[in-house]
């Protein structure tokens, strides 16, 4: 399988999904819809939407019908994006070869862009979600991504984040932050992509773990490519350059071990997973 292309085939349907819903010209104060546009295109991986698709064809199903779920996950990707860069946060000028929100649009119209994303990542999928699955299953979907970008997941995390930047920490608590601020928006991903592709509970069990190892791993790959700047909440940091990347390997053996049974459909999210934990950038 072709990683690269995958990742570029799911995400041209994710861009033309979020291309529609996105406010229209004239629907919303001009500033606010340039600076929620600005960091959703050009995109990144896309990675999450990516992911999302590849479980729902795990478990039988189109990658269409997990489209409303990736398009949330990666609206809310974009929101903690611009929120992250803010100056009371982590203070960032660029992001993707670019001003980032706040420096484009200033602090105030950042803030309300990252609002509005986050908004617009739960009508998206209370509606479109709701329209191609069963509405217990969009519910679901809805209720496992609100969870991930709350109080006790990525908000959460990135509180204890600031403030392992202040404090040493040893591994155990940095992974903690790991599974919160990055792991379960993976997570909800791949849960949310199985689960309206109708997905049991048993299933959906395995897919969580597979995503919340697979979402450590990644943050540390993250870590093991940025290892040059000063972070305390870093398992290089911690354990070592080599001790990182042992701990992530093992989490990434550990995530695959929950596809066994799913043989050769299944195939696009094992290798999504080994892109997310091997890539070199």
């Amino acid at each position: 399988m072709d990683v690269n292309a995958y990742l570029r085939e799911r995400g041209e349907l994710v861009d033309g999904f979020l291309e529609q819903v996105l406010p229209k010209p004239g629907t919303v104060p001009p500033a606010l819809a340039q600076a929620m546009r600005h960091l959703v295109f050009p995109g990144g991986k896309r990675l999450r939407p990516a992911l999302a698709f590849a479980a729902a064809e795990a478990v039988g199903a189109p990658p269409e019908r997990a489209l409303a779920l990736a398009a949330a996950v990666e609206l809310v990707h974009t929101y903690s994006l611009v929120h992250d860069d803010l100056p009371c946060m982590d203070d960032d000028d660029e992001r993707r070869g670019r001003p980032t929100v706040h420096v484009a649009y200033g602090e105030a119209v950042a803030v309300l862009a990252g609002d509005a994303l986050l908004a617009l990542a739960f009508e998206v999928l209370a509606t479109q979600g709701a329209h191609d699955a069963c509405p217990e299953r969009a519910l679901g979907a809805l209720r496992d991504l609100a969870e991930a970008a709350g109080a006790r997941a990525l908000v959460g995390g990135q509180v204890d984040d600031l403030e392992l930047q202040e404090v040493p920490a040893d591994a155990a608590r940095i992974e903690s932050v790991h599974l919160r601020k990055s792991a379960a928006l993976i997570a909800a991903s791949v849960v949310g992509g199985a689960c309206l592709a109708g997905a049991d509970d048993a299933r959906l069990a395995r897919m969580r773990r597979f995503g919340e190892d697979v979402g450590v791993a990644f943050q540390i790959t993250d870590d093991l490519l940025d290892k040059d700047e000063d972070s305390a909440c870093s398992l290089v940091h911690a354990l070592g350059e080599d001790g990182a990347r042992a701990r992530a390997e093992a989490l990434l053996h550990q995530a695959l071990a929950q596809l066994d049974d799913l043989g050769e459909k299944a195939e696009p999210l094992r290798e999504l997973a080994r892109f997310a934990v091997r890539r070199d950038r």
